[in-house]
């Protein structure tokens, strides 16, 4: 099976082609602002590399939320036009899940993304990947409170938070995260939406 993997929900651009549960291409590196110049012809040189084209892909896992609300949309709209035009199951999962599984560390897993004005977007995973706090949208110090109790945890993250201890990089393993996503269920292109676990700035404006 071949699968195609994009994540653009940072400011980093985490794709790659994977065919049974070999990469075959990818792309790790931080673009920023630039991300919706180059997330295209990145993957265009993906398929070069891996010798093969859009339309000889099985399936697409996308990272649709929380994150970077222009870098969400800019996966999500590649993907479902890959999707929809050519006919390809796709699937979506949380950038958080992705963070969670690419760890090496037996021990309970703290994903976390930077959300501003004190607030992150986290969840809680144990050594096997249960959840124990859904992905949600928080205050960094309610979070703090929430898992104050554990022993032995880590904080996933590519942001800058000074104030926490036992933070790890996240660094996906493509690999793991497919072989862990690959079976699960495809669903519409058009019913593929981002998961924001926030209102915009401009709905909490309009609020």
């Amino acid at each position: 099976m071949r699968i195609l993997y994009l994540d653009t929900s940072s400011s980093y651009l985490f794709s790659a082609i994977v065919e049974d549960e070999k990469v075959l291409a990818e792309v790790q590196k931080e673009y920023g602002q630039s991300l919706s110049e180059v997330t295209l012809p990145r993957i265009e040189e993906m398929f070069q590399q891996a010798k093969i084209t859009p339309k000889e892909i099985d399936k697409i896992i996308v990272v649709n939320g929380p994150g970077s609300f222009t870098g969400i949309r800019i996966g999500l709209t590649i993907a479902k036009v890959y999707a929809w035009s050519l006919k390809i199951p796709i699937t979506t999962i949380y950038s958080l899940e992705a963070m969670s599984i690419s760890s090496e560390q037996q021990m309970i897993h703290i994903p976390i993304i930077n959300a501003r004005r004190g607030y992150v977007f986290a969840a809680v995973y144990d050594e096997n990947q249960k959840c124990l706090l859904k992905p949600q949208h928080i205050l960094l110090s309610k979070l703090q409170e929430e898992v104050k109790d554990y022993k032995n945890y880590e904080y996933i993250t590519n942001d800058e938070f000074p104030d926490l201890n036992n933070v790890s990089a996240y660094k996906p393993n493509i690999e793991k995260i497919v072989r862990t996503f690959q079976d699960k269920e495809p669903i519409n292109p058009h019913s593929v939406n981002p998961e924001y676990l926030k209102l915009t700035e401009a709905e909490e404006s309009k609020l």
